[in-house]
């Protein structure tokens, strides 16, 4: 068998080795059940004990707060930008969002189909290569909530710090995820999808704050209405099941490494290696602000973008795969998310030094 390579996908993205092997191992037979995790019914005990498992995994990881209900649903968090309006206005018609890059951009186009959104500030005239600072961002009193893209996988920027401005604070953190300790109560959604940093395309969780259910629009989807999937624990429709049971693998392997303290410390080890491989030469280059560099995802540029192809079929003959950066600004990215090891980050920044040499 061909051995594994070195995943810098933005997501899918690349998932623990432990975890996909324990995933082979219970593939035919689930824990004697007779049959593979895929093939039960999401209402037998074997799942439902499994349901339960994750979530109480997550909640131990996040430390959360009691008054925090949490949905595993489908759809991506794509289909948060609607159902995020649908379920928080409660009545109001007005909502603020940051705009920090291509994901908020959407977010923002999606939402104006439903309420008025005032765009409280935006890194847009700079090419969204940094986090706007809080001095110019003009909320609303009168907003029914403030949404914000917490790591932009496309652009490279990310949050360090949450804004606390009144109105309950709704995230995007479906690149960051889990990644580092997160301090749940100062929000009062999360949604992420599972892709980036903790399972396989398919699932979403959903954080709510327990006092922002119950408003939904009369006209929500059952499917994406907090409320009613909160009912059904989370199953008014059929959920995405083995990406469920996949996410509750991810969970158990996150606390066997220490929780997500040690992960920060992982992933800014990782970060800070690659950031100061880039910074350190004049062969490549970042344009991200230094002080809103993300963590999960950085892009970069060759000095001579004639050279990408040779880059990438150079990184690809070593193992070095998906570092082709977004269609949209080009360039290359490498995505660094948990499951991503520090030899990947080594053998990256030894090669592109390498490359360099030959072709500076």
């Amino acid at each position: 068998m061909k051995e594994r390579a070195f995943n810098f996908s933005p997501g899918p993205a690349a998932l623990p080795v432990e975890v996909l092997a324990k995933a082979r191992d219970e593939l035919l037979n689930y824990r004697g059940a007779g049959m593979s995790v895929m093939e039960m019914s999401h209402r037998s005990r074997e799942f439902m004990d499994m349901a339960e498992a994750a979530e109480a995994d997550l909640r131990t990881l996040l430390n959360m707060p009691e008054e925090y209900q949490v949905l595993f649903l489908q759809g991506g968090a794509t289909t948060q930008f609607s159902a995020v309006p649908l379920n928080l206005l409660g009545g109001k018609t007005k909502a603020d969002y940051v705009h920090t890059g291509h994901w908020s951009a959407k977010a923002i186009k999606e939402a104006r189909s439903f309420c008025d959104v005032n765009v409280a500030a935006s890194g847009e005239a700079s090419g969204c290569n940094h986090i706007p600072p809080r001095s110019e961002w003009r909320v609303r009193e009168d907003a029914a909530y403030l949404h914000i893209c917490g790591n932009e996988t496309i652009g490279g920027v990310q949050f360090h710090d949450y804004p606390d401005l009144g109105a309950p604070l709704a995230a995007d953190l479906s690149s960051d995820f889990l990644s580092r300790p997160l301090e749940v109560g100062r929000f009062g959604l999360i949604y992420a999808g599972a892709q980036k940093n903790f399972g396989p395309a398919g699932l979403t969780l959903v954080i709510v704050r327990e006092d922002l259910l119950g408003r939904a629009a009369p006209t929500t989807p059952t499917p994406i209405n907090y409320e009613a999937q909160l009912r059904a624990d989370s199953m008014s429709n059929t959920p995405p099941t083995f990406a469920w049971y996949m996410a509750g693998l991810v969970f158990k392997w996150l606390l066997r490494q220490g929780g997500l303290e040690a992960m920060a410390a992982h992933n800014e080890a990782k970060a800070t290696m690659l950031y100061n491989a880039v910074d350190g030469s004049n062969f490549y280059h970042s344009s991200v602000a230094v002080t809103d560099r993300s963590l999960m995802n950085v892009p970069f540029t060759l000095s001579d973008p004639s050279l990408d192809g040779a880059f990438l079929e150079g990184a690809k003959a070593r193992g070095l795969l998906n570092l082709k950066g977004h269609r949209s600004v080009g360039g290359m990215r490498a995505s660094l998310y948990n499951a991503v090891p520090q030899e990947a980050v080594t053998a990256l920044v030894t090669y592109m030094a390498e490359f360099e040499r030959e072709r500076a």
